[in-house]
């Protein structure tokens, strides 16, 4: 087995709630009175180019919530999508920072987030303590599951995909980095994960 020195972490649903998903639409939607059949397809219309970086949240708060006048404003909805982020009851924090002190390991955040939920996301749960490359959707204009973001990945870190292993708690995304022989552990919480790393000769000793 090749040694392992690299490995990549999805954010949201491993580290942390989802910046964006379903379930922190549903709960601002709710929130502030919005109809979700119209939001949500306003969203989809622009999530990939916003988590892309191809458009600010300016111009998608406009679109998928101001266009018409709110009782509200911009940054009042802002720091209610903010408020939803938190880190998981199971989180893979602990993991996260017992490999990072150990310097055994170069340490890159793969993951799909806008601009601005992602810069906030970082300073406010402290990431770049345990994480030395954010290679985010937003900032490398590219989105899991594309493969050319896990090769661009490889390309940054100067890494072969068999001395890489990507944790993300979504299975197309794995399937994603394996197809190009990148090691892959499905997140599934935090003793599935210190096994699963085991098994790829990664000793755990927060794993309890």
């Amino acid at each position: 087995m090749n040694e392992i020195s690299t490995i990549l972490w999805d954010v949201g649903g491993v580290l942390l709630t989802n910046g964006w998903d379903h379930c922190e639409r549903d709960a601002l939607l709710q929130k502030f009175g919005l109809e979700k059949q119209a939001f949500e397809q306003r969203h989809a219309k622009l999530n990939d180019p916003w988590e892309k970086g191809l458009i600010p949240l300016d111009e998608y708060l406009q679109q998928v919530v101001f266009y018409q006048p709110r009782s509200f404003t911009p940054q009042e909805f802002l720091e209610a999508m903010k408020a939803e982020s938190r880190i998981l009851p199971d989180s893979a924090l602990r993991i996260l920072a017992e490999l990072s002190a150990s310097e055994e390991f170069k340490m890159a955040a793969v993951n799909n987030e806008s601009r601005e939920l992602n810069d906030y996301r970082i300073a406010h749960f402290d990431l770049w303590d345990y994480i030395d490359c954010f290679l985010s959707s937003c900032y490398v204009g590219l989105r899991k599951p594309d493969p050319k973001i896990y090769r661009l990945a490889l390309d940054v870190l100067q890494r072969q995909p068999e001395e890489v292993v990507f944790i993300d708690d979504r299975e197309e995304n794995i399937n994603a980095a394996a197809a190009i022989g990148i090691h892959g552990i499905r997140y599934t919480g935090s003793k599935a994960l210190a096994m699963g790393l085991q098994q790829l000769g990664i000793e755990i000793n927060a794993a309890g």
